[in-house]
């Protein structure tokens, strides 16, 4: 049986996947960069500096990507006050506490923006610690996150399983050795995830708390 639960945050718990899409999308365009937003949507999840290889050319000016980073970051900032989480995230928060689970939110956000992440949840009673950005040497789908998450709850990997949208949660969950159970809110087909690991994978976290019961989080 799990003792914690672990939380990826954007794309599972709050709808922001096309929030940043978008965002990132105008980031580029004012440097010079269009981007189909396709393809900046099947890179959300990933920390900056490995998405911005994925969708840029390597031969860009690579004195631009702070740049980039910073625009990216105020025009998604204008949408903090108006985050919304998905339906029932939340409870299903709180249904992991209630059955004795550490639970753990685990982001590539930075540390104000996980603030206004939380803010959106409305969650605080239910959440045991997280872990951000600032927090790990390498993004996603490094190992690094996932592992610093299991430290904050001080379990081992067997012990943990670990709830996200992202192919880049599920790989980042392979190489730390904690079972990835996926949602389809961030907009990727569930052949994706499955394809990359994921033990299984649900609709959003409604279908999950719904199920909580039967589900990977509970056995």
């Amino acid at each position: 049986m799990s003792r914690a639960v672990i939380f990826d945050v954007d794309g599972t718990l709050v709808d922001t996947n096309y929030l940043h899409a978008v965002t990132w999308w105008q980031a580029f365009l004012q440097h010079g960069h269009t981007v189909p937003m396709a393809a900046v949507h099947r890179v959300i999840g990933m920390g900056s500096d490995k998405l911005l290889d994925q969708v840029l050319p390597g031969s860009r000016d690579r004195d631009q990507d702070d740049s980039m980073r910073a625009a990216h970051k105020a025009l998604y900032a204008q949408y903090w006050t108006r985050l919304r989480p998905f339906d029932h995230a939340a409870d299903l928060l709180r249904a992991c506490s209630r059955a004795g689970r550490t639970v753990v939110l685990a982001s590539s956000a930075s540390a104000e923006e996980m603030r206004a992440l939380r803010t959106a949840l409305d969650a605080e009673d239910a959440i045991d610690c997280a872990t951000s950005s600032a927090d790990v040497a390498e993004s996603k789908p490094a190992p690094d996150l996932v592992r610093a998450a299991l430290d904050e709850a001080g379990v081992a990997p067997g012990d943990a399983v670990f709830v996200g949208d992202a192919v880049w949660d599920v790989e980042a969950c392979g190489r730390a050795g904690v079972p990835c159970v996926g949602v389809l809110s961030g907009g990727l087909p569930e052949s994706d995830l499955i394809k990359a690991g994921a033990v299984r994978v649900y609709a959003d976290v409604a279908r999950l708390w719904r199920e909580f019961d039967e589900s990977p989080l509970a056995h």
